[in-house]
């Protein structure tokens, strides 16, 4: 397989406060823990050339596109924050025209912040802002109110960051159809030029989904809206956006013409990237001879595992998981290692490129995998189509819009065990 440029996504895990509908590894800790994080971030990113071939992966040097997440990068001083794109160009050869996004917490931006960003090449900020009903987002952990956000993007565009993303999240507690049509306007007034939209997940991974399911009123669950409620609510912000020219082009994510994000784009289109710090995930392509590295036994500076299952022809790629414990990252608990086959990758192709809008264009599948082998998913498609899940248009597949509000449903059939009727 042909090498293309990686994107890399550092995990920074900490934050002011924990939003109670969280559900990410991210936590608030004392500033004494950011060195000890960062010196194990940066001795992994000088390191990525082993980690890579100790695992079966290929190691990609260039880079087109970074990503800070969290938690919240901007919590971290100045300092520390430099420090980790200075280490990124040491070890990987950064594209002159790569997208470089840091996620932000509104209100985290502070001048000494600011100048940092611009500094270190940042050209792409995503706010963490849900809602600009101040009464919502108090509901639920977060610090700030609308008119912190709309001087945070006033601030940024005067540094020179224009290239914004602002997230929302619908089904917040006391959230309602005319308040959230507030938030659409605002973020409409804002003329960002991306915007992601979630629908509340509610699962025992965070405070306000255990309180949901406990039927409790903890973290103000009994404002939580209902799912229809909740669906209505998120038809409602493509409609919205689409009319203003902010296009959806996957099932979260709108944005204006040639805005949309080159790294998300990376994970639904099976390109490769690198992840380091807590709970962060890597796709890299299986290197030329996988059988030999894969099967060392033995540790190595990936952590070792077990021999692997998947002969080296039908390799395809390596998905690397480091630890999702704070301790355990610092600590050097080995990653988790999974070999991706030719059938799974195929699989991947389906699930992952389903969620773009532009479906999944099945001529192309059948010249990477084989005609048989995509024409076996062919009861799979007919019977998502039947239920108005899939919309069939010549070679292309996409959800309907029916099929992005039960995406899970329609991705759990290309991964069931009787989806195909022959695998490899």
């Amino acid at each position: 397989m042909s090498q293309m440029p990686a994107g890399l996504y550092i995990s920074v895990p900490f934050c002011r406060t924990k939003c109670s509908y969280c559900n990410f590894a991210s936590d608030v800790f004392s500033r004494a823990v950011f060195k000890r994080y960062v010196d194990r971030v940066c001795d992994d990113l000088a390191h990525a050339g082993p980690i890579a071939e100790t695992s079966g992966g290929q190691f990609e040097r260039e880079v087109d596109s970074v990503y800070l997440g969290g938690g919240t990068p901007t919590v971290l001083d100045v300092t520390e924050l430099e420090r980790l794109f200075v280490t990124i160009r040491q070890n990987f050869e950064v594209h002159a025209d790569a997208e470089i996004t840091v996620e932000c917490a509104p209100g985290t931006l502070t001048p000494a912040v600011l100048e940092t960003l611009v500094r270190c090449g940042v050209n792409r900020v995503s706010l963490g802002v849900q809602s600009y009903v101040d009464k919502e987002a108090a509901s639920v952990g977060r610090l700030h109110n609308r008119a912190t956000v709309i001087s945070d993007i006033a601030r940024l565009r005067l540094v020179g960051i224009s290239n914004i993303n602002v997230d929302l999240i619908a089904g917040l507690p006391h959230q309602t159809k005319e308040s959230w049509e507030i938030s659409l306007d605002e973020v409409t007034a804002a003329g960002v030029p991306h915007v992601s939209v979630y629908m509340l997940e509610v699962d025992e991974d965070s405070r306000l989904g255990r309180e949901l399911i406990a039927g409790g009123t903890r973290y103000h669950a009994h404002f939580v809206p209902d799912e229809d409620l909740t669906a209505d609510l998120y038809v409602m912000a493509c409609e919205w956006l689409d009319r203003m020219g902010v296009t959806q082009y996957e099932i979260s994510n709108f944005a204006q013409p040639g805005c949309e994000s080159r790294h998300n784009f990376k994970y639904w289109t099976r390109q490769p990237y690198f992840g380091f710090g807590v709970d962060a995930h890597s796709m890299l392509h299986a290197a030329d001879d996988p059988y030999v590295t894969a099967n060392t036994g033995g540790r190595n500076h990936a952590g070792g595992s077990a021999p692997c299952e998947v002969l080296a022809a039908d390799l395809d790629a390596v998905r690397l998981a480091t630890p999702d414990a704070l301790e355990d990252y610092v600590a050097g608990k080995p990653l988790k290692r999974t070999p991706v086959s030719r059938h799974s990758a195929l699989e991947e192709e389906f699930f992952l490129g389903l969620r773009l809008t532009r479906g999944v264009n099945l001529r192309n599948l059948a010249g990477a995998y084989g005609p048989a082998v995509v024409a076996g998913y062919a009861g799979v498609i007919d019977e998502m189509i039947e239920a108005a899940l899939l919309q069939h248009d010549g070679d292309v597949i996409r959800l309907s819009p029916r099929g992005r509000l039960l995406s899970n449903l329609v991705f759990e059939r290309f991964l069931s065990d009787d989806a195909v009727a022959g695998k490899y």
